[in-house]
């Protein structure tokens, strides 16, 4: 098992709001094996439908975050490395969720990582499919900015060189991404994003 992981959690300044911040750069940007290293893996069976041979021996995969405990599994394939890279996926988009790091809206400067990952995705007005890889760092930075600017979207697209409803068709590919913004923006007591 890995040692126990060095990077900071810093206490939610808004206990209502309950946000969890982190020290740059962002979990969800980590490559896989550093992300593995900050989580407690536990592997075990499931059942379930799927046939005699689903999860005969232990392929479902669980991700505890240390640092944040923030959870991402999967048991739903018949390998366990299928079952690790879902679950690492699933992961990945739950700290986007869960966790706030700085936002450029707020003045702070970008690591190396979301420079480039930026400027990648600024260049095509967030179109990314919900199925690619960095998609969880690229809803990371986005929530990262939409919670600076109160879940306004219109406060974001000169950032993201993207119209408000590019933004929201963005936010709308993970449902609990769209969610977490109208929580805020109830918060704020605007209306809630279609």
């Amino acid at each position: 098992m890995a040692s126990e992981s060095k990077r900071a959690i810093v206490p939610a300044l808004d206990e209502r709001a309950k946000v969890r911040w982190m020290d740059a750069p962002h979990a969800s940007v980590l490559a896989a094996d550093d992300l593995l290293q900050e989580c407690e893996t536990r592997r075990q069976t499931r059942g379930g439908p799927g046939g005699q041979h689903r999860n005969r021996t232990a392929t479902g995969v669980f991700l505890l975050h240390r640092p944040t405990r923030v959870l991402g599994e999967a048991t739903e394939r018949r390998s366990q490395a299928d079952n690790l890279r879902a679950a690492t996926a699933r992961l990945r988009c739950n700290l986007a969720l869960a966790v706030r790091t700085g936002s450029v809206i707020d003045g702070v400067e970008p690591d190396a990582w979301e420079r480039e990952a930026r400027s990648a995705r600024v260049a095509r007005s967030l179109a990314i499919r919900d199925s690619h890889t960095d998609y969880p760092a690229v809803l990371a930075m986005l929530l990262n900015d939409l919670h600076a600017a109160g879940g306004q979207p219109s406060l974001v697209t000169e950032v993201w060189t993207a119209s408000t409803s590019q933004v929201v068709r963005f936010l709308s590919k993970f449902p609990p991404a769209i969610g977490l913004v109208n929580e805020w923006r109830h918060h704020h007591g605007r209306r809630a994003l279609k």
